[in-house]
């Protein structure tokens, strides 16, 4: 399509645009370069073209409109409110990305910290545990010790009442044999 005809509400090739160019009853219909959903482009109340943006009230008006219901309103050509609206809304998203890369950046610092605390109590908790391993393998040293000290000192009285006892028996024997003779 060439232009669309706000009156007709088509779009026109160059073909079909002809009489809007030659017919004098035609030229009088307001063409625009071509778009697509004509009739939403139209004002529902007075059927003419929504050329106008009020910031007022944030919606698209016609001239009747704009003299009318909007007369006292902040009134600009639609691609100035077009423009507005669009530099608002791009200022708006790079905001809300900043805020979130923002909330990444404090998110990934949160893991880091939860990290190094981590790491701190795993190092503490290790010198602890090997602290009380040595520990416990001193106490069980110094157990196996005390017993095999124990055990030497029962081996070593055993020793001496045995010597104490073959002597004796050594003794009982000789008598023995000088009672026989």
């Amino acid at each position: 399509a060439l232009k669309s005809c706000l009156v007709c509400l088509t779009s026109y090739c160059e073909t079909h645009l002809e009489p809007h160019l030659t017919a004098s009853s035609l030229k009088r219909h307001q063409l625009i370069d071509p778009v697509e959903n004509l009739e939403d482009r139209m004002c529902l109340k007075h059927d003419k073209p929504l050329e106008l943006y009020c910031k007022t009230d944030q919606t698209c008006v016609c001239m009747l409109c704009h003299f009318s219901d909007h007369k006292m309103h902040d009134v600009v050509p639609l691609k100035e409110g077009y423009e507005g609206q669009k530099a608002e809304l791009e200022t708006d998203i790079q905001q809300m990305i900043q805020k979130r890369q923002l909330k990444i950046e404090e998110i990934k610092h949160s893991v880091d910290l939860s990290k190094e605390e981590a790491d701190g109590e795993i190092a503490e908790g290790v010198q602890v545990f090997t602290a009380l391993k040595a520990s416990v393998e001193r106490g069980q040293a110094n157990l196996i010790n005390t017993i095999k000290e124990k055990q030497k000192t029962t081996e070593n009285q055993a020793e001496d009442f045995i010597k104490e006892l073959e002597q004796e028996i050594s003794e009982l024997k000789k008598r023995s044999s000088e009672v026989e003779q």
